[in-house]
C-alpha cells in the first residue's frame, strides 16, 4: 500500500492540531529512580527518588542507585539512572482516590559498577497482584503499562529477584489516576464460538497494554495525548495491505457527551482511519480489512478496544459494516450514527473480550454489512488497543474447582435426582388441577392485549392508573419468550442493543428491546420510554407491555407491530405492493391522531421530538402507530411558550427554528410530520445525498415544485392516475403549512388532522366539503374533480432505486430506532 501521497497531509494535520491539554489526575506520582535530581520527559517532571530521603517513596529492601557513565546522546535523561534491588524492595504511595489507575514501569538496561542490567531477572507485584513474572529486560528502552483498580489507601510496588544471586531494577515509575469511566464494568462484548455475550466486572481486571495502534495514521507521541500514551501506525499489522486505503480528516472530531473523550483517545486517532480500498480491481466486490496483532498464545483473555469515527461519509446513516474478532462476528450491522448523538464524525469506542488462539494472535477484521448499499459499501477502523487480562478469574475458577465439582457431583448426584423426580411429580399433579384463566384489557380507544390473570403482565385498564410495579416483567419470563434471547429471533439492532421477537405463554407476540448494560446513551431513553408509555394508551401509539431492570438489564417489551415501519412501504428494497393513495391518507390520519393525543391528552402535553417515517409503524391492517418515545419531553407549562432544551432529532426532519433557538414546542413535531407527508406523497427519503444538490433535502425540493404549481412533478409514480386533484391540493397545502419556517405559522396537530380527513373525503367522494375555519371560501370553490394525469418521466427522484442506500433490515421489523439502525 503506497501511502507516500498521504504523508504531507498527515504531517500538516499534526502541525495544525494543537498540543493536548494535559489531564490532571488526582493521584500523580512520577519518579526518576536512582536519581538525585528532577528530570523532565515530554513536559512532565519526574522527581528523583533520592532527592529528599526523608520524603522518598522507598520503603524497604536493600537497594542502590546507579548512574550511566557515558550514555548515548539521544537517550533521554530519565534513562541515565536506575534503582537496583539486590534482595527485593518496594515503593509505597499514599493514595488520595480509589479506583482505576495507570501504573507504568520504564526500563533501559546499561552497565554500571558491578551490575549489568541486561542480566536482571525479577518479578513485580502491585498490591500483591503479579504484573511481571520472571521478567528479563530487552536491550533497548521499554515501557510496561498496567491499568488496574486500586481499592486501598496505600499502593505498594514490590520488586523481587527470581534467584538469590539475581537482582531487579527500574529506571522510572508512573502512578496516576485514570479518568472517570475509563474502564466500565458493563458493556463489553465477549466474543467466541458461542456468539456474543456480555462481559461484566471489567474494572476488576488487571490489564497490561500490549498494542496501541493509530490506524491509518502516523505515530502519536505523548506530546499529543492527554494521558501521555504512544500510538504506533498499523501498517505492519495489516494482513493484506492492498485491501486498505487510508482516510484523513482535517476537521477536529465532534467529541460529545456519551461518546469517546480525548482521554479515551486523542484527536489525531479519530482524524485518520483505514477504509476499504474499492479501487483495487484484484479484490472481490465484498472483502474485509484484517489486522493480526501478536499476543500471548494459548487462549489468554484479552480486552480489545476499537475506536471509530465516521470521517468517510458525506452524511449520517450511510455507513454500515460488520466487525469480526478472531473470525467470529463481534458486532453485526454496526451503525456509527446510532452510537453517536446524531452527529457526523463523532468518536466512539467499543470494548470486546476474546481469547488468543494457539498461533498467538488476536485478529481484527472489518467488512461491509448486508445492509450496505453497492454504492456506499465501506468499513472503517480508526484505532485499536489490545490489553492482556492478567487476572481473568473466570478461567482460573473453572480449573481450580473442576475436580471439586466432580467429587461433589458423584456424592450427591443420586440424591439430587431423586428429589427432582419427586418435585416434578408433585408440580405436575398440581398443574393438572389448575387451568389458567385469560382476561382481556379493553378500554375505549385503547389497543386490547390478552393476558393471563395474575401474570406479571397484568395491568389496570383505566387511564392514568398504570403503576410501574404492574409493568415489571421477570427476567425469566422474557428469557422464555425469546428462547433465551435466541439470535435467530433478532429483528433489529442499534445503539441501545438488540431487538427480539418474543411470544409469551398466552401466545401474545411482543417486541423485546434489550439494552446493552452500561450503555451510556441508553439509560435516559430507557427511563423516558417507561415514564411516557406507562401514562398513555391509544390505538395509534405503540403500547408498552412492560419492562425489566433485573441484574442491571434494561429491557422494554412492546406490542408486536406486524408490518413494521411506514418507510419500508414507501421506498427501498423491502417495499412490496405499493400503498394506494387512500391507504397513505389513512395512515397519515392515524399518525396525526396519535400525535394530537400526545400534544393535548395531558395538562402539559408530550412532545415526541423524533417524528419520521421509521417511527410510524403499521399493524396487520395498516393501522398507523407512532413509536419510539426515547427522546420525548413534556411540553411547556400553561404560562410558558416553549421548553428550552438541547437539540435532538433526525436530519431532514429537524425543525429549523428549534435547531436555531433550542426552544422546543409541539410545533416542532408538526414540522417533522410535514416532512413525513411529503415522504408519503413522493415515495423518497427525507435526505438523499446521492441526488443533485437541489434535490438532496426532500422538504426544500418539494416546496420548490409546490411554489411552481407543478405538483405532478413530485408525486410517486405508483400513484399516477390515482389521486383526485382536490385531494392532492389539500394534502400539499397541509404539508406546506407544516413546514413553515416559524412555529407560530404552523397549524396545530388538530388542524392537520382535520385537513387530512378533508383530503380523504375529497379523494373518496370527489365532492366539495365544507371548509375548515382555516380554509378560505375561494379555496373551497376552486376544488374540482379531475384525476392527476400520468407523467412518469417528470418524477426526477421517485423512480430511483433506493436499494442503494436503504438501511432497512430484511426480517420482520417492529420499531424503528433499533430495527432500521437509523440513529438519531
Amino acid at each position: 500500500m503506497n501511502t507516500l501521497f498521504l504523508i504531507p497531509s498527515i504531517l500538516l494535520l499534526l502541525l495544525l492540531t494543537p498540543f493536548s491539554v494535559s489531564f490532571s489526575p488526582t493521584d500523580n506520582f512520577l519518579l526518576s529512580c536512582g536519581s538525585h535530581n528532577n528530570v523532565s520527559l515530554f513536559n512532565r517532571v519526574f522527581t528523583g527518588d533520592s532527592t529528599n530521603p526523608s520524603s522518598n517513596f522507598l520503603s524497604s529492601g536493600d537497594s542502590v542507585s546507579l548512574a550511566y557513565q557515558k550514555p548515548p546522546q539521544n537517550l533521554p535523561t530519565l534513562y541515565h539512572t536506575a534503582r537496583v534491588f539486590s534482595r527485593g524492595g518496594s515503593y509505597r504511595f499514599n493514595m488520595k482516590k480509589n479506583g482505576t489507575h495507570f501504573v507504568r514501569f520504564h526500563f533501559s538496561p546499561f552497565k554500571a559498577q558491578s551490575f549489568d542490567l541486561k542480566s536482571a531477572n525479577f518479578s513485580v507485584f502491585v498490591n500483591g497482584a503479579s504484573v511481571l513474572s520472571n521478567f528479563q529486560p530487552p536491550n533497548d528502552v521499554l515501557l510496561k503499562e498496567f491499568i488496574l483498580n486500586i481499592e486501598s489507601n496505600i499502593l505498594e510496588i514490590l520488586f523481587r529477584p527470581v534467584a538469590d544471586s539475581g537482582f531487579a531494577f527500574v529506571n522510572a515509575l508512573e502512578v496516576f489516576t485514570a479518568p472517570v469511566d475509563f474502564i466500565i464494568d458493563f458493556g463489553a462484548r465477549a466474543v467466541g464460538p458461542s456468539g456474543v455475550e456480555e462481559y461484566r466486572n471489567l474494572s476488576s481486571m488487571v490489564l497490561e497494554t500490549v498494542h496501541r495502534i493509530n490506524v491509518g495514521g502516523l505515530k502519536i507521541t505523548p506530546f499529543n495525548d492527554t494521558l501521555w500514551r504512544t500510538w504506533i501506525p498499523d501498517e505492519d499489522y495489516l494482513v493484506f495491505k492492498g485491501a486498505a486505503k487510508p482516510a484523513v480528516s482535517t476537521h477536529i472530531p465532534n467529541y460529545q457527551k456519551g461518546g469517546a473523550t480525548r482521554e479515551i483517545a486523542p484527536e489525531n486517532v479519530y482524524m485518520t482511519a483505514q477504509q476499504m480500498n474499492r479501487e483495487n480491481s484484484s479484490l472481490a466486490s465484498r472483502f474485509n480489512i484484517t489486522w493480526n496483532f501478536p499476543v500471548s498464545p494459548g487462549g489468554v483473555p484479552h480486552l480489545v478496544r476499537l475506536h471509530f469515527c465516521d470521517i468517510v461519509s458525506p452524511a449520517l446513516n450511510l455507513l454500515y459494516f460488520d466487525v469480526y474478532i478472531n473470525g467470529y462476528i463481534a458486532y453485526k450491522d454496526l451503525d456509527l450514527s446510532a452510537l453517536t448523538i446524531h452527529t457526523l464524525a463523532s468518536p466512539v469506542y467499543v470494548d470486546f473480550v476474546t481469547n488468543s488462539d494457539d498461533s498467538g494472535f488476536v485478529q481484527v477484521s472489518v467488512g461491509p454489512s448486508e445492509l450496505s448499499s453497492s454504492i456506499r459499501m465501506n468499513a472503517i477502523l480508526n484505532g485499536a488497543e489490545i490489553m492482556e487480562m492478567l487476572n481473568d478469574v473466570r478461567t482460573k475458577v473453572v480449573h481450580r474447582r473442576k475436580n471439586l465439582w466432580v467429587l461433589v457431583g458423584s456424592v450427591v448426584g443420586g440424591i439430587a435426582v431423586f428429589f427432582l423426580v419427586v418435585t416434578a411429580f408433585l408440580l405436575g399433579t398440581k398443574c393438572r388441577n389448575k387451568k389458567p384463566k385469560q382476561r382481556t384489557l379493553e378500554s375505549v380507544g385503547w389497543t386490547p392485549l390478552s393476558m393471563f390473570g395474575g401474570s406479571s403482565l397484568s395491568r389496570s385498564s383505566e387511564p392514568g392508573s398504570h403503576g410501574l410495579l404492574g409493568l415489571k416483567i421477570p427476567f425469566a419470563e422474557i428469557k422464555s419468550a425469546t428462547n433465551n434471547f435466541d439470535r435467530n429471533l433478532i429483528i433489529g439492532s442499534g445503539g441501545f442493543g438488540m431487538v427480539y421477537k418474543g411470544v409469551f405463554r398466552d401466545n401474545t407476540k411482543v417486541a423485546v428491546k434489550r439494552g446493552m448494560p452500561g450503555s451510556r446513551q441508553g439509560l435516559p431513553e430507557f427511563q423516558t420510554e417507561i415514564t411516557v408509555l406507562s401514562k398513555i394508551r391509544h390505538r395509534h401509539l405503540v403500547s408498552l407491555v412492560g419492562f425489566c431492570e433485573e441484574n442491571s438489564e434494561m429491557i422494554l417489551v412492546y406490542e408486536y407491530v406486524e408490518k413494521g415501519p411506514l418507510k419500508k412501504h414507501l421506498y427501498g428494497s423491502s417495499r412490496q405492493t405499493p400503498l394506494s393513495w387512500k391507504q397513505r391518507l389513512e395512515i397519515c390520519i392515524g399518525a396525526a391522531r396519535g400525535l394530537h393525543y400526545l400534544h393535548t391528552g395531558f395538562a402539559q402535553g408530550i412532545i415526541h421530538r423524533d417524528i419520521k417515517s421509521t417511527n410510524i409503524l403499521l399493524d396487520e391492517d395498516y393501522v398507523a402507530k407512532v413509536a419510539d418515545f426515547g427522546l420525548s419531553r413534556s411540553g411547556p407549562c400553561i404560562d410558558e411558550t416553549h421548553v428550552s432544551t438541547n437539540v435532538k432529532g433526525s436530519f431532514g426532519y429537524l425543525d429549523p427554528e428549534y435547531y436555531r433557538r433550542q426552544q422546543l414546542t409541539d410545533k416542532s413535531d408538526v414540522y417533522s410530520f410535514g416532512v413525513v407527508l411529503f415522504e408519503v406523497l413522493c415515495g423518497r427519503p427525507a435526505v438523499d445525498p446521492q441526488l443533485a444538490r437541489e434535490q438532496v433535502n426532500l422538504a426544500e425540493w418539494a416546496l420548490e415544485w409546490l411554489k411552481k404549481g407543478m405538483l405532478d412533478k413530485i408525486v410517486d409514480p405508483h400513484l399516477v392516475g390515482q389521486i383526485q386533484q382536490e385531494s392532492l391540493k389539500k394534502f400539499c397545502e397541509t404539508a406546506e403549512k407544516c413546514l413553515s419556517e416559524y412555529g407560530v405559522d404552523r397549524p396545530a396537530m388538530g388542524d392537520v388532522l382535520w385537513n387530512l380527513e378533508h383530503a380523504l373525503q375529497l379523494q373518496e367522494s370527489g365532492q366539495q366539503r365544507e371548509p375548515h375555519a382555516n380554509s378560505s371560501a375561494s379555496e373551497a370553490a376552486s376544488l374540482t374533480s379531475t384525476v392527476i394525469p400520468g407523467n412518469p418521466s417528470t418524477n426526477t427522484g421517485a423512480e430511483r432505486d433506493y436499494d442503494n442506500f436503504s438501511s432497512d433490515v430484511s426480517t420482520s421489523q417492529v420499531f424503528s430506532q433499533l430495527m432500521n439502525n437509523e440513529g438519531r
